[in-house]
This record gives structure tokens, C-alpha cells and sequence, in this order.
């Protein structure tokens, strides 16, 4: 399995002025950076974290996925959006931020289980709060 976790650098680094977006952003990348370092604990085989900048044609670096919607009738590409790539090459793609962190943290539990190491990521309370509502 291979897993690419694109977020808007941005976002991320604070520069939209939206401080939810940023610490929910921020808890993606530190939950997918845990994830990479103990990948081998279940089974993953790539994880990718890329940053993508304004212009960017939704960053797909290194699945051939992109995610597109339809706002105020013009074509929107995602730039926060997880994909998944199974062993038989079938993808799975998470839009929403709240998906995306979702299925990072099951992973951690995942990992968790097989290893003594604490690999737990203390989420923001905006992280949390979307995990909980």
C-alpha cells in the first residue's frame, strides 16, 4: 500500500490567516510524518507528504490522483486530500479534512498495537474537536 498526503503549504505554514485550517493541517502532517516513521509496523510500503503551492495543479507528486470539484461554476482542484493506493492499484481518495485525519490517527492506533513505543501525535484542540463532532 501507498499513501500521499497533500496539504496546502500555506495552509500549513499559517500564511492564510485561518488558525483552525492550520492547526487541523498541522496535526495532518505530524500524524502522517509519525505514520512514514513507523510505516513498516503495519505494513505500509510509501508514504508521501507533499506541500503544495498556489498555481499547482493539485500536486500530484507521487500518486496520479487529483481531486476536483465544482464552485460557483468553475472547476476548483483540491490541494488537502489523502490518497491511497492498494497492492491490486485501486486508489482511494480522501477529500475532507476531517476523513483525512480520521483515517491518519487509525493508523496510528494501528500502530500502536505493535509496538511498545509510545507513537502516539497529541492533535491540536481544533484536530481533536473535528475527530469528536
Amino acid at each position: 500500500m501507498r499513501m500521499e498526503l497533500r496539504v496546502c503549504k500555506l495552509c500549513h505554514d499559517g500564511e492564510h490567516g485561518n488558525e483552525h485550517k492550520t492547526a487541523v493541517t498541522q496535526d495532518m502532517v505530524r500524524c502522517a510524518r509519525r505514520i512514514r516513521e513507523y510505516k513498516d509496523l503495519i505494513g505500509l510500503g510509501e508514504l508521501h507528504i507533499t506541500m503544495v503551492t498556489e498555481g499547482e495543479p493539485g500536486g500530484a507528486e507521487a500518486l496520479p490522483v487529483i481531486v476536483a470539484g465544482i464552485e460557483q461554476d468553475q472547476i476548483s482542484l483540491s490541494d488537502t486530500q489523502l490518497v491511497m493506493e492498494d497492492e491490486d492499484g485501486n486508489f482511494l481518495v480522501y477529500p475532507e479534512p476531517k476523513d483525512i485525519l480520521e483515517v491518519l490517527t487509525r493508523n496510528i492506533d494501528q500502530m500502536s498495537e505493535q509496538t511498545r513505543q509510545d507513537v502516539t501525535v497529541e492533535l491540536s484542540s481544533q484536530g481533536a474537536e473535528l475527530l469528536s463532532g
